[in-house]
């Protein structure tokens, strides 16, 4: 059985955008993996901050992320990584 705890790590992109990287520790092999990134932006209702939850969960659970996810033995060096593959600075572009 994989056990995982998830770590939420927030990066402030400027006054009116955050992000959040839901990251995952597995707790047999003690690496880390970022699952996705969440983009908050000033005005965000509940209806965006359950979709990303949503959202959160259906990847935890469709595919495993033991095979889904890049591991790493540092956390940041698994948020650097996320950065590269993903663009999640695009989230603090403006909404079109």
């Amino acid at each position: 059985m994989k056990l995982f705890k998830e770590i939420s790590v927030w990066r402030r992109i400027n006054d009116k955008t955050a992000i959040r990287y839901r990251c995952l520790q597995d707790l047999k092999s003690g690496k880390y993996a970022v699952s996705n990134a969440d983009g908050f932006r000033v005005g965000d209702g509940e209806k965006h901050r359950t979709y990303l939850e949503n959202l959160f969960v259906e990847l935890l659970t469709e595919t495993s992320p033991s095979e889904r996810c890049d591991w790493f033995e540092v956390l940041c060096d698994a948020i650097a990584s996320h950065d590269r593959e993903f663009d999640v600075f695009s989230l603090a572009l403006p909404p079109e």
